[in-house]
């Protein structure tokens, strides 16, 4: 693992503790945004449009290097043009993101002809988190891991 992965890996832990507490202070951080550099733009920006399914929104930069996406009420995803290789990562390293009914999802993901399974990646059947929620897991172009879900917090 490089200095870059291991980096990242930390920043965005740090900001996945923040996303599921409930009983944050209003003076400690909150999710802003997460940030991907990516190989391909105009691929990594269509994944995340058609198969994630987040909206675009207007970026500051306007220099054909970003794609901004909404994830939240307050939260974003920036996609930055840019990194030299496709390199891999861990499942333990992935961003979470939660959908009102997950077999739609799925089906979605089935559609689009995306590859999906459970943390073993054994199979397409979603597993249960011991809190009761479901889930799945995909990777992104970047094979960055993505964890779909559907709690309702």
């Amino acid at each position: 693992m490089n200095k870059k992965t291991i980096i990242f890996s930390l920043v965005f832990f740090c900001s996945l503790i923040g996303i599921k507490s409930g009983a944050i202070a209003q003076d400690r951080p909150k999710t802003d945004h997460n940030a991907l550099y990516v190989k391909d733009l105009k691929t990594s920006a269509a994944f995340y449009k058609d198969v994630m399914q987040l909206e675009v929104i207007s970026e500051p930069f306007h220099d054909g290097k970003h794609v901004w996406f909404r994830t939240g009420e307050h939260s974003q995803l920036h996609v930055i043009q840019g990194a030299a290789e496709i390199v891999p990562h861990d499942i333990n390293t992935h961003y979470a993101y939660s959908v009102p009914d997950l077999a739609v999802f799925t089906k979605h993901l089935d559609e689009m002809h995306v590859k999906y399974g459970n943390w073993k990646g054994d199979s397409k059947s979603p597993q249960l988190r011991p809190d009761g929620i479901k889930q799945v897991y995909l990777q992104d172009p970047d094979n960055f891991w993505i964890e779909v879900n559907d709690d309702k917090f």
